[in-house]
C-alpha cells in the first residue's frame, strides 16, 4: 500500500535538474589558475608541482588546503611516491602515466573524476587533488584532517548507569561508535551535502531488513528537498524536515548517546546525523519517548519503571502545578480546605499584588535564573544559580512581594522539569506553564480544561513520519504497552524487532 497519503506536505515539490558538468581542461597550468582564481589566491592552497628529470612531458600538480588535509599524509603517501615515480620515468604514453600514478598513490581511498566541481569540491573539503599535464582526469586521495573534541561524557543525557561516551562534531567519528555497537553488515549509511554555501555533509543511517522502506525513503525525499544556504546544526534539519513545522511539540528526538541510536536503528527507525553537531536525530517519534532514557534499560525492571512513571508526572506538575494553584487560590476558595485556606490567606495579607502578578513574576524570576546559569562561566554558574534562588526567593517573602506559598510552587513546576530525560519535551511544558496561568487566572479550572483540551486536540492531529504522535496510546495497541508507561522484563521485549509502521 502507497504511504504518501501518511506524509504531509504543504505543496508538491521536485528537484531541480542538475546542470551539466563542466569538464576539466587538459593543461595542468589552466586547471590550477582556475583553481586559483575560485578561491580568490588563498594564501592557504598549496601547490607543489612534479618534475621528471628524464621526460619534461611529465608534470604533475598536488593540491591541498592547509590545515584542512593532513601533511603527513600528503607528504609521505603522495608526494613522495610521485617524486620517486617521476625520477624513474624515463618514457611512457598517457595512458600508461595515468596508470602508474594510481599506482603509486599509497592511500586507502582513491577516488577518479573529470569534471569541475568535483575537483573544486575535493579542495575545499580537505582532500588531496592530484592533477597530470595533458590528462583531464584529477585524483582524489582521502587526505582529510578535521579538527575535533575527544569523545567524553554526555552533558544533557546524563546517566548512573551505562556507557558514558557521547557524539562529538565529526560525522565520522558518530558513525564509528554506532557501527562499534552494531557489528552487522545490514546496517546502511548513505550520505549526500546540503547548505549550498556551507556543503555540509549529512548522513541517514538504517539497518536493512528491520526498518520500514517507505519511512527511509521519505526521509531521504525531505533531506534532499532542503534548499538553504547553511547547515551549521542538526536543528536547522529538524525544523525542515518534520512534519508540523508550527507545533511546538517535537517531532524528531534529539540525542548524543550512542546506545540511544543504536537502541531507535534496532527497532527500526532512521538516524540522521549531520558534520559539525553532537546531536543525531531520530525519526519516526511518539510522544511517550521523550520520556524513556537508556538507563530504563540498564537497571531493575521495577525501578525503571516507577521512574518512567515519575518522569510524566514530573512533567504535568511542571505543566499545571502553578496553573491549578492559582486557580484554586483566586476562583475556587471551596476546593481547598479550611485550614489550609486560612493559612494561604494570612500569608498574603501583606502581598500588594494579585496572585497573577505572584506567579508570573516568580515563574519570570526562575527562567531567568535558569538562563544565567546556562550562560555564566561554568566555574560559578551553579552556585550563583543556587545562592540567587534562594537569596532571591527568601528576600521576596520578606519583603513582602510574594508569599512563601508561591515560592514552593514555582519551586516545585521549575524543578520537575529538570526530571525530564529530554530538553525538548521539556521546553513544551515550560511553554505551556505560562499558557496555563494566564487562563486560570481569568475562569479557573475552566480554562485549564479549555487549554488542555486544545492540547489534546492538536497533539492528536500530530504525526511523525507517518506515524501517529499518541501511538501506542491512541490508538491503543496492548502489545506495545510492554514499552510504555512501564517498562516490562527484558525477555518480553526482545522476542522480536518492534517496528513503528505508519497506520493504515
Amino acid at each position: 500500500m502507497p504511504y504518501g497519503r501518511f506524509f504531509k506536505r504543504t505543496k508538491e515539490q521536485t528537484l531541480p535538474e542538475a546542470p551539466a558538468l563542466q569538464p576539466l581542461h587538459n593543461c595542468l597550468d589552466e586547471n590550477v589558475e582556475k583553481l586559483k582564481i575560485a578561491l580568490g589566491d588563498s594564501s592557504d592552497l598549496f601547490i607543489r608541482f612534479i618534475h621528471s628529470p628524464h621526460n619534461e612531458k611529465i608534470k604533475i600538480a598536488v593540491l591541498h588546503l592547509d590545515g584542512l588535509a593532513d601533511d603527513a599524509i600528503v607528504n609521505e603517501h603522495v608526494i613522495n611516491p610521485l617524486i620517486q615515480w617521476a625520477n624513474a620515468t624515463k618514457e611512457a604514453n598517457s595512458l600508461e602515466l595515468e596508470e602508474s600514478v594510481k599506482g603509486n598513490l599509497a592511500v586507502s581511498q582513491l577516488t577518479i573524476k573529470e569534471d569541475w566541481d568535483s575537483f573544486l569540491s575535493a579542495v575545499v573539503s580537505g582532500d588531496a587533488v592530484v592533477l597530470l599535464d595533458g590528462c583531464s582526469k584529477l585524483f582524489i586521495t582521502n587526505t582529510q584532517k578535521l579538527q575535533s573534541r575527544a569523545i567524553t561524557e554526555p552533558t544533557t543525557q546524563t546517566v548512573v548507569k551505562g556507557p558514558k561516551d557521547c557524539f562529538t562534531e565529526s560525522l565520522r567519528t558518530n558513525t564509528s561508535l554506532i557501527r562499534a555497537k552494531i557489528q552487522n553488515p545490514c546496517l546502511r549509511l548513505k550520505s549526500m551535502k546540503i547548505g549550498k554555501v556551507t556543503q555540509t555533509e549529512v548522513a541517514i543511517m538504517y539497518i536493512e531488513g528491520i526498518v520500514d522502506k517507505a519511512i527511509q525513503q521519505e526521509v531521504e525525499k525531505r533531506l534532499k528537498r532542503i534548499d538553504v544556504n547553511s547547515i551549521l546544526e542538526s536543528n536547522y534539519i529538524e525544523e525542515f524536515i518534520k512534519d508540523d513545522s508550527k507545533t511546538i511539540f517535537p517531532l524528531v528526538l534529539s540525542t548524543e548517546r550512542p546506545d540511544a541510536v543504536v537502541g531507535n536503528l534496532l527497532e527500526g527507525r532512521v538516524a540522521v546525523i549531520i558534520q559539525g553537531t553532537p546531536y543525531v536525530l531520530i525519526t519516526p517519534v511518539v510522544f511517550s519517548q521523550f520520556f524513556q532514557s537508556p538507563e530504563d534499560y540498564y537497571q531493575n525492571y521495577y525501578i525503571s519503571s516507577f521512574i518512567r512513571l515519575l518522569r510524566f508526572v514530573a512533567f504535568f506538575l511542571s505543566m499545571y502545578v502553578s496553573s491549578i494553584y492559582l486557580a484554586l487560590i483566586t476562583h475556587h476558595h471551596g476546593l481547598i480546605p479550611t485550614t489550609l485556606l486560612v493559612s494561604l490567606m494570612a500569608q498574603r495579607e501583606i502581598v500588594p499584588f494579585p496572585a497573577i502578578v505572584e506567579i508570573i513574576l516568580m515563574e519570570l524570576a526562575f527562567e531567568t535564573l535558569r538562563e544565567a546559569g546556562i550562560r555564566m562561566p561554568r566555574a560559578i554558574g551553579p552556585a550563583v544559580s543556587i545562592v540567587g534562588a534562594l537569596i532571591l526567593g527568601q528576600a521576596a517573602v520578606d519583603a513582602g512581594f510574594v508569599s512563601a506559598a508561591v515560592v514552593i510552587i514555582v519551586a516545585i513546576s521549575s524543578i520537575s522539569s529538570f526530571t525530564l530525560p529530554n530538553i525538548s519535551i521539556s521546553s513544551v511544558a515550560r511553554g505551556f506553564r505560562f499558557m496555563l496561568i494566564l487562563a486560570a487566572s481569568f475562569i479557573g479550572l475552566y480554562g485549564i480544561l479549555l487549554v488542555t483540551l486544545c492540547i489534546w486536540l492538536h497533539m492528536s492531529t500530530l504525526r511523525s513520519f507517518g506515524i501517529l504522535y499518541f501511538n501506542p496510546f491512541a490508538p491503543f495497541n496492548l502489545q506495545k504497552q510492554k514499552d510504555g508507561l512501564l517498562r516490562f522484563p527484558l525477555p518480553f521485549l526482545l522476542k522480536k524487532p518492534n517496528k513503528p509502521k505508519p497506520i493504515k
